[in-house]
């Protein structure tokens, strides 16, 4: 890599997808059972397959779609579930452990802040939003590796102002 002054380095960038765990998928399967033999309770016909041949489905669409959330930095923006920020209206970044979530999703979250929140997922990021025309206060979203994301966009956000500033 070329450190010389003028010399444009590689946007950082970082990818991932917020997974539903393993051990998170036989419960909703087991209550979908369930649900599916209470409308089944025994009676013949179509009645007897058709519960199951709906609503397990629908139970592994919705724990296949709950685990689909991507959080990404590349090409200059943030990219949280469907929403973007540009990185040069990113401002300060701060990793909240997972012991510090109850606090910062209850009694001390803005409402007007943009909050991507998945229960298995432990740690957060908050990102400040600089953007004048905004009214978003900050983003809270959810990540495995709050570290690599949180460097991700203090390294691109300093590259997007320098990059502005010329």
């Amino acid at each position: 890599m070329d450190d010389t002054p003028g010399a444009t380095r590689p946007a950082p960038t970082y990818a991932e997808r917020l997974h539903v765990t393993w051990y998170w998928w036989p419960l909703p399967l087991l209550a979908a059972g369930l649900l599916a033999a209470e409308v089944h309770m025994g009676y013949p016909g179509v009645r007897a397959w058709l519960p199951y041949a709906i609503v397990l489905p629908l139970t592994l669409l919705m724990l296949w779609r709950a685990g689909r959330t991507p959080v990404a930095v590349r090409d200059g923006k943030l990219l949280v579930a469907d929403a973007n920020l540009p990185l040069e209206h990113v401002g300060e970044v701060v990793v909240v452990a997972k012991e510090h979530k109850r606090r910062v999703l209850g009694p001390h979250l803005d409402p007007a802040a943009h909050v991507v929140h998945r229960g298995w997922v432990g740690p957060l990021v908050r990102v400040v939003v600089e953007d004048p025309e905004d009214s978003t206060p900050y983003w809270l979203f959810s990540t495995r590796h709050p570290e690599q994301v949180a460097e991700a966009l203090r390294t691109g956000a300093e590259a997007a102002r320098s990059t502005a500033d010329r």
